[in-house]
Parts: structure tokens; sequence; C-alpha cells
């Protein structure tokens, strides 16, 4: 496979006129295209219950989307992260949805993506202001984090999570 003979960072102009590919997940880092497989059943089965328990407790005036797309950083070169599972209010625009718009920002784990989800995202979404990031693992335990001056503060969970922010809600991990 050949590349262009010039590539370059892109900006989030050039990312929304590169359009949505269905087979794999893109994301943009600094104006690098990330491709990853598309996740896989077990992954779809985590998500698709958390949204389901996120939805049914959520305060009003607050919405669950699933793999959107969320503006981290806006200059080019951009960021653009596809998180799992987001929480944000419904009188937020419509389009683009950035990260200030953001109340949860949640990602499931895959074999691939720990480093990123770990480190560089957990960077990305507390410089973008991202006040809660959930990082959910395979073996169903979760690391809630919270935004504080000093920077993300870890609680962990395993089994349920039972937490005040950022509103009450108990949510189960059991499969």
């Amino acid at each position: 496979m050949s590349g262009p003979a010039h590539a370059h960072l892109l900006s989030l102009d050039e990312w929304w006129e590169s359009g949505e590919d269905r087979e794999v997940r893109v994301e943009l880092q600094e104006g690098v295209r990330i491709v990853a497989p598309r996740p896989r059943p077990a992954h779809a089965r985590v998500v698709l219950s958390l949204a389901t328990q996120l939805s049914d407790q959520l305060p009003p005036g607050f919405e669950v989307l699933i793999e959107v797309d969320v503006v981290i950083d806006p200059n080019t070169p951009a960021t653009v992260r596809v998180p799992d599972i987001i929480v944000r209010s419904t009188t937020s625009v419509e389009f683009p949805i950035t990260a200030d718009q953001l109340a949860l920002a949640i990602e499931v784990m895959s074999p691939g993506s720990r480093r990123t989800d770990r480190v560089t995202k957990s960077s990305e979404y507390a410089e973008a202001g991202i006040p809660h990031y959930w990082i959910v693992d395979e073996n169903l335990s979760v690391t809630a984090l919270e935004l504080t001056p000093g920077g993300y503060v870890a609680t962990g969970f395993v089994g349920d999570i039972v937490t005040s922010t950022p509103w009450p809600m108990r949510i189960s991990l059991e499969r």
C-alpha cells in the first residue's frame, strides 16, 4: 500500500472532509490518522450494558451517546477521539461534539488499546477538561478518574460501580 507523496498533519477541516470509515475505527491524534480494528462482540456487549445502565440513571438534561467523534483539540494538528461512550448535556450543540460538552467519557479497553486508553487518552482528556473518565478493563474492573486541579484522581471498582459523582448511580459490571 502506498501513501501520499507528501504526508502532512491533518487539520480539523481535513478530518471532516475525509468522511466516515465503517470498516475500521479511526481517530485523529495530533493530525495523524490512527486506525484500529472495529471492536469485537464481547467489547460491544460491555459497551451496550454500560450505556443502557447509564441512560436509565441519568439526571434530566443528559444523554448517552456511543462511538461519536469528540474534538479534543481543534487546533492544527487536531485531535479527535471516539470514546466508546460519552455522557453530555442535551442542550449541547449537535455537531461538532467538543470535549467541553462531556460530563463523562468511557473507554472499554481492547487488547491493542491499553496504553492509549490508560496513558494517552487520560492525558488528553485531562488537558481538555473532561471532568470524569472511566477506563473499563476486560476483567470488568473500572478505573474512575475525576478531574481535580492537580489532574485526575483515580478510584477503582470491581463488580459494581457505586458512586455519587458525576451523579448518584449503581452500575453492574457482571456479565
